[in-house]
Protein backbone atom coordinates (compact mmCIF):
# COMPACT_ATOMS: atom_id res chain seq x y z
CA UNK A 1 0.00 0.00 0.00
CA UNK A 2 1.41 3.65 -0.73
CA UNK A 3 1.53 6.21 1.78
CA UNK A 4 0.86 9.84 1.51
CA UNK A 5 1.91 12.40 3.87
CA UNK A 6 -0.49 13.61 6.24
CA UNK A 7 -0.80 16.53 8.16
CA UNK A 8 0.69 16.19 12.08
CA UNK A 9 -1.53 15.42 14.79
CA UNK A 10 -0.84 18.43 16.52
CA UNK A 11 -2.04 20.53 13.03
CA UNK A 12 -4.71 17.92 11.86
CA UNK A 13 -8.19 19.47 10.95
CA UNK A 14 -10.32 16.47 9.84
CA UNK A 15 -10.07 13.17 12.10
CA UNK A 16 -12.07 10.23 10.03
CA UNK A 17 -13.92 8.15 12.16
CA UNK A 18 -14.13 4.97 11.34
CA UNK A 19 -16.12 1.89 12.00
CA UNK A 20 -13.44 -0.75 14.35
CA UNK A 21 -15.61 -3.92 13.03
CA UNK A 22 -15.46 -3.28 9.77
CA UNK A 23 -11.57 -3.99 8.88
CA UNK A 24 -12.47 -4.07 4.81
CA UNK A 25 -13.12 -0.59 5.12
CA UNK A 26 -9.65 0.42 6.88
CA UNK A 27 -7.52 0.69 3.43
CA UNK A 28 -10.36 2.93 1.82
CA UNK A 29 -10.67 5.24 4.51
CA UNK A 30 -6.92 5.70 4.84
CA UNK A 31 -6.24 6.79 1.70
CA UNK A 32 -9.15 9.19 2.43
CA UNK A 33 -8.03 13.04 2.40
CA UNK A 34 -8.64 13.50 6.39
CA UNK A 35 -6.16 14.28 7.72
CA UNK A 36 -5.79 11.43 10.75
CA UNK A 37 -7.57 7.87 11.00
CA UNK A 38 -9.47 6.80 14.17
CA UNK A 39 -10.55 3.38 13.93
CA UNK A 40 -13.35 3.45 16.29
CA UNK A 41 -13.81 0.03 19.03
CA UNK A 42 -15.91 2.44 21.35
CA UNK A 43 -19.58 3.46 20.55
CA UNK A 44 -19.16 2.53 16.63
CA UNK A 45 -19.18 -1.44 17.70
CA UNK A 46 -21.94 -3.58 19.55
CA UNK A 47 -21.01 -4.75 22.92
CA UNK A 48 -20.97 -8.41 21.32
CA UNK A 49 -18.33 -7.16 18.72
CA UNK A 50 -15.98 -5.67 20.85
CA UNK A 51 -13.43 -8.36 21.04
CA UNK A 52 -13.95 -9.34 17.36
CA UNK A 53 -13.12 -5.63 16.42
CA UNK A 54 -9.99 -5.05 18.45
CA UNK A 55 -8.43 -8.13 16.89
CA UNK A 56 -9.19 -6.52 13.53
CA UNK A 57 -7.78 -3.09 14.39
CA UNK A 58 -4.52 -5.08 15.88
CA UNK A 59 -4.02 -7.21 13.11
CA UNK A 60 -3.97 -4.04 10.89
CA UNK A 61 -1.80 -1.39 12.99
CA UNK A 62 0.42 -4.37 12.44
CA UNK A 63 1.97 -2.26 9.84
CA UNK A 64 3.91 0.71 10.79
CA UNK A 65 3.27 2.48 7.05
CA UNK A 66 -0.01 3.14 7.89
CA UNK A 67 -0.06 4.85 11.65
CA UNK A 68 -4.03 5.41 12.40
CA UNK A 69 -5.70 6.39 15.83
CA UNK A 70 -7.90 4.32 18.04
CA UNK A 71 -11.26 5.28 19.97
CA UNK A 72 -10.39 3.10 22.64
CA UNK A 73 -13.74 2.19 25.31
CA UNK A 74 -13.64 4.74 28.37
CA UNK A 75 -12.25 3.91 31.58
CA UNK A 76 -15.15 2.87 33.36
CA UNK A 77 -16.18 -0.11 30.81
CA UNK A 78 -14.24 -3.59 31.29
CA UNK A 79 -13.03 -3.20 27.90
CA UNK A 80 -10.98 -0.63 28.58
CA UNK A 81 -8.22 -2.19 30.37
CA UNK A 82 -8.73 -4.72 27.37
CA UNK A 83 -8.38 -2.71 24.81
CA UNK A 84 -4.97 -1.03 26.35
CA UNK A 85 -3.38 -3.77 26.73
CA UNK A 86 -4.05 -5.17 23.34
CA UNK A 87 -2.82 -1.83 21.72
CA UNK A 88 0.38 -1.44 23.61
CA UNK A 89 3.61 -1.24 21.68
CA UNK A 90 2.17 -1.99 18.17
CA UNK A 91 4.01 -0.24 15.64
CA UNK A 92 1.16 1.28 13.55
CA UNK A 93 -0.58 2.92 16.67
CA UNK A 94 -0.60 6.60 16.35
CA UNK A 95 -2.20 7.36 19.47
CA UNK A 96 -5.43 6.67 21.48
CA UNK A 97 -9.19 8.50 21.44
CA UNK A 98 -10.13 8.29 25.23
CA UNK A 99 -13.80 8.11 25.25
CA UNK A 100 -15.88 9.55 27.48
CA UNK A 101 -12.94 11.19 29.73
CA UNK A 102 -14.16 13.05 32.79
CA UNK A 103 -10.91 13.15 35.02
CA UNK A 104 -7.31 13.70 34.78
CA UNK A 105 -6.09 9.96 35.72
CA UNK A 106 -8.36 8.78 32.92
CA UNK A 107 -5.62 10.19 30.75
CA UNK A 108 -2.47 9.54 32.63
CA UNK A 109 -3.44 5.87 33.46
CA UNK A 110 -4.05 5.38 29.92
CA UNK A 111 -1.27 7.15 29.00
CA UNK A 112 0.91 4.75 31.79
CA UNK A 113 -0.18 1.76 30.77
CA UNK A 114 0.74 2.30 26.67
CA UNK A 115 4.18 2.62 27.68
CA UNK A 116 4.27 6.33 28.61
CA UNK A 117 4.76 7.06 24.93
CA UNK A 118 1.69 7.44 23.11
CA UNK A 119 0.06 10.28 22.92
CA UNK A 120 -3.48 10.36 24.45
CA UNK A 121 -6.17 12.52 22.75
CA UNK A 122 -9.25 12.91 25.68
CA UNK A 123 -12.55 13.11 24.34
CA UNK A 124 -14.56 15.13 26.59
CA UNK A 125 -18.35 14.16 26.93
CA UNK A 126 -20.16 14.88 29.84
CA UNK A 127 -20.99 18.11 31.94
CA UNK A 128 -18.43 16.18 34.60
CA UNK A 129 -15.77 16.31 31.97
CA UNK A 130 -16.08 19.66 30.76
CA UNK A 131 -15.73 21.08 33.85
CA UNK A 132 -13.00 19.08 34.49
CA UNK A 133 -11.52 19.94 31.21
CA UNK A 134 -8.44 22.47 32.91
CA UNK A 135 -7.19 19.11 34.47
CA UNK A 136 -7.63 17.03 32.32
CA UNK A 137 -5.38 19.20 29.26
CA UNK A 138 -2.63 19.55 32.09
CA UNK A 139 -2.31 15.63 33.21
CA UNK A 140 0.22 13.77 31.77
CA UNK A 141 0.20 11.73 28.69
CA UNK A 142 -2.93 14.64 27.45
CA UNK A 143 -2.06 15.25 23.77
CA UNK A 144 -5.43 17.02 22.35
CA UNK A 145 -8.85 17.26 23.85
CA UNK A 146 -11.54 16.57 21.72
CA UNK A 147 -15.39 17.21 21.89
CA UNK A 148 -18.27 14.73 22.12
CA UNK A 149 -20.81 16.94 21.26
CA UNK A 150 -23.71 14.06 20.59
CA UNK A 151 -23.08 12.76 24.55
CA UNK A 152 -22.88 16.07 25.65
CA UNK A 153 -26.44 16.98 24.63
CA UNK A 154 -27.30 13.34 25.80
CA UNK A 155 -26.04 14.06 29.15
CA UNK A 156 -27.13 17.83 29.43
CA UNK A 157 -30.28 18.24 27.61
CA UNK A 158 -28.86 21.19 25.57
CA UNK A 159 -29.78 21.55 22.07
CA UNK A 160 -27.37 21.40 19.06
CA UNK A 161 -28.31 25.26 18.53
CA UNK A 162 -24.60 26.98 18.52
CA UNK A 163 -25.41 29.30 20.94
CA UNK A 164 -26.27 26.36 23.32
CA UNK A 165 -22.91 24.57 22.44
CA UNK A 166 -20.74 27.50 22.81
CA UNK A 167 -19.91 27.31 26.42
CA UNK A 168 -18.59 23.68 25.99
CA UNK A 169 -16.78 24.54 23.10
CA UNK A 170 -15.02 27.45 24.63
CA UNK A 171 -14.31 25.87 27.83
CA UNK A 172 -12.42 23.32 26.05
CA UNK A 173 -10.60 26.12 24.05
CA UNK A 174 -9.12 28.26 26.98
CA UNK A 175 -8.48 24.37 28.70
CA UNK A 176 -6.49 23.79 26.21
CA UNK A 177 -4.64 26.99 26.44
CA UNK A 178 -3.64 26.50 29.88
CA UNK A 179 -2.87 23.07 29.80
CA UNK A 180 -0.41 24.10 26.57
CA UNK A 181 -1.83 21.86 24.45
CA UNK A 182 -2.24 22.59 20.28
CA UNK A 183 -6.34 23.78 19.65
CA UNK A 184 -8.97 21.07 20.22
CA UNK A 185 -11.34 19.22 17.85
CA UNK A 186 -14.88 19.40 17.41
CA UNK A 187 -17.66 17.14 17.06
CA UNK A 188 -18.45 15.61 13.73
CA UNK A 189 -21.58 17.45 11.83
CA UNK A 190 -24.49 14.19 11.10
CA UNK A 191 -25.96 15.94 7.89
CA UNK A 192 -24.81 15.03 4.07
CA UNK A 193 -25.12 18.30 3.24
CA UNK A 194 -22.06 20.30 2.39
CA UNK A 195 -23.40 23.86 2.97
CA UNK A 196 -24.23 22.82 6.37
CA UNK A 197 -21.20 21.44 7.06
CA UNK A 198 -19.24 24.37 5.63
CA UNK A 199 -21.48 26.42 8.31
CA UNK A 200 -20.86 23.95 11.19
CA UNK A 201 -17.30 24.16 10.48
CA UNK A 202 -16.69 27.76 10.18
CA UNK A 203 -18.24 28.02 13.52
CA UNK A 204 -15.52 25.65 14.87
CA UNK A 205 -12.93 28.10 13.88
CA UNK A 206 -14.73 31.22 14.81
CA UNK A 207 -14.98 29.49 18.77
CA UNK A 208 -10.99 29.05 18.44
CA UNK A 209 -11.09 24.96 17.55
CA UNK A 210 -8.72 23.74 14.99
CA UNK A 211 -10.01 20.40 14.05
CA UNK A 212 -13.33 18.59 13.41
CA UNK A 213 -14.43 14.75 13.96
CA UNK A 214 -16.12 13.84 10.63
CA UNK A 215 -17.80 10.54 9.97
CA UNK A 216 -17.37 10.35 6.17
CA UNK A 217 -14.53 10.56 4.04
CA UNK A 218 -16.15 13.17 1.55
CA UNK A 219 -16.46 15.83 4.76
CA UNK A 220 -12.53 15.92 5.22
CA UNK A 221 -11.97 17.86 1.96
CA UNK A 222 -14.76 20.69 3.41
CA UNK A 223 -13.45 20.75 6.54
CA UNK A 224 -9.76 20.99 5.67
CA UNK A 225 -10.33 23.85 3.52
CA UNK A 226 -12.17 25.97 6.22
CA UNK A 227 -10.25 25.12 9.20
CA UNK A 228 -7.00 26.19 6.82
CA UNK A 229 -6.06 29.91 6.57
CA UNK A 230 -8.00 31.67 3.29
CA UNK A 231 -5.61 32.61 0.84
CA UNK A 232 -6.29 35.96 1.22
CA UNK A 233 -4.97 35.78 4.87
CA UNK A 234 -2.08 34.37 3.95
CA UNK A 235 -1.53 37.34 1.40
CA UNK A 236 -1.73 39.97 4.54
CA UNK A 237 0.81 37.50 6.59
CA UNK A 238 2.81 37.59 4.37
CA UNK A 239 2.75 41.43 3.17
CA UNK A 240 2.65 42.13 6.71
CA UNK A 241 6.02 39.95 7.73
CA UNK A 242 7.43 41.76 4.74
CA UNK A 243 6.90 45.10 5.88
CA UNK A 244 8.11 44.22 9.63
CA UNK A 245 11.52 42.87 8.13
CA UNK A 246 11.88 45.69 6.17
CA UNK A 247 11.22 48.47 8.76
CA UNK A 248 14.09 46.37 10.46
CA UNK A 249 11.02 44.56 12.81
CA UNK A 250 10.89 47.59 15.05
CA UNK A 251 7.67 47.68 16.68
CA UNK A 252 5.62 51.46 16.38
CA UNK A 253 2.60 50.68 18.26
CA UNK A 254 0.68 48.15 20.51
CA UNK A 255 -1.44 46.48 17.74
CA UNK A 256 2.37 45.11 16.56
CA UNK A 257 2.88 42.48 18.54
CA UNK A 258 -0.90 40.91 18.13
CA UNK A 259 -0.74 41.46 14.06
CA UNK A 260 2.73 39.85 14.32
CA UNK A 261 1.80 36.58 16.36
CA UNK A 262 -0.93 36.01 14.28
CA UNK A 263 0.57 36.75 10.56
CA UNK A 264 2.95 34.36 12.19
CA UNK A 265 0.98 31.46 12.62
CA UNK A 266 -0.82 31.76 9.92
CA UNK A 267 2.52 31.74 7.83
CA UNK A 268 3.46 28.49 9.86
CA UNK A 269 -0.02 26.66 8.78
CA UNK A 270 -0.55 27.91 5.06
CA UNK A 271 3.42 25.90 5.03
CA UNK A 272 1.74 22.33 7.09
CA UNK A 273 -1.60 23.03 4.61
CA UNK A 274 0.23 24.12 1.32
CA UNK A 275 -2.21 27.03 1.22
CA UNK A 276 -1.20 29.53 -1.53
CA UNK A 277 -1.39 33.61 -1.18
CA UNK A 278 -4.07 35.00 -2.98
Amino acid sequence: MTTRTRVGPADARSWLLVNGARPDLFDERYASRADQVVLDIEDAVDPARKDEARDGVVAWLGDADRPAWVRINDRSTPWWERDVAALAGLPGLAGVVLAKTEAAEHVTETFDRLGGATPVLALVESALGIEEAVDIARARGAFRLAFGSGDYRRDTGTSADDLAMAYPRSRLVVASRIGDLPGPIDGPTVSTSHPVLREQSAVTVSLGLTGKLCLDPDQAPVINEVISPAPSDVAWAQSFLADFEARGQVIRDGSDLPRLGRARKIERLARTFGVQPA
